[in-house]
């Protein structure tokens, strides 16, 4: 084989894990750039209906994975990565994309609450009532554009809020557990117009997870990786190296 090929073959996985509210699609442009540079990518279908039992998901499609792993998690994602990382050898390193990165203990609702500036319970549609006596929860299509993507143009905003994937109010205040950002170089990006998870809690997340690199996107929606693809990119092609 080349050098060429040999140096394509070594080149990790990227798994990505999308957060509530949004899906596979949502890596769309990244998948793209990250292909394009040589790296097979895998867009894991997040369930979105626990953090361990998600977890529990992306883990084994994660053992499923040949080779190295670098795991990328979207906003809720990130409690998601956080947790089916621990104690897997697979996994080089994370990244956290406008993404919760949890203590011991914490919840996304709690992190959402301990900082000012975060309008996501105002911008919730009705709750919908599942069988189990849970409930599911969706961001009003009215109030879609503005909360999440406001950087995003109108017309794809549309069929993002149609086709957005509900969460479990539950899972939302589901407790992590040891986080593996505590034994793994960790690399973060988000934007400092972030309606969803507040810029302030962010950026303390990146900090105590002592992250390798912090990219700031001045103005970025919650969804950076659809508004800011290329950035998105290379952060995780430099957690990929």
């Amino acid at each position: 084989m080349s050098t060429a090929a040999n140096a394509q073959n070594t080149k990790p996985t990227i798994v990505l894990v999308h957060g509530a509210f949004a899906d596979a699609s949502s890596w769309s442009k990244v998948i793209n750039l990250l292909e394009k540079d040589g790296y097979p990518v895998v867009a894991v279908a997040n369930p979105l209906r626990g953090v361990m039992r998600d977890a529990a998901y992306v883990s084994d499609i994660v053992e499923s994975t040949d080779g190295p792993v670098v795991l990328v998690g979207h906003s809720y994602g990130g409690l998601v990565i956080s947790n089916a990382a621990r104690d897997n050898n697979k996994v080089k390193s994370l990244v956290f994309v406008a993404a919760f990165a949890p203590d011991e203990g914490e919840s996304a609702g709690e992190l959402v609450g301990r900082f000012p500036g975060g309008t996501l319970s105002q911008a919730l549609a009705s709750p919908v009532k599942l069988a189990d006596g849970g409930v599911d929860l969706y961001i009003d299509q009215k109030k879609f554009r503005e909360q999440f993507a406001h950087d995003v143009p109108a017309e794809f905003t549309v069929s993002m809020a149609a086709g957005q994937r509900p969460i479990t109010e539950a899972a939302l205040h589901e407790k992590s557990g040891t986080p593996a950002w505590k034994s793994l170089p960790s690399y973060f990006i988000y934007g400092s117009g972030d309606k969803s998870i507040p810029a302030q809690a962010l950026g303390f997340m990146a900090e105590r997870a002592a992250s390798k690199q912090t990219i700031v996107v001045e103005g970025g929606s919650h969804v950076v990786m659809v508004s800011q693809p290329q950035a998105v990119t290379d952060i995780i092609e430099e957690a990929a190296r």
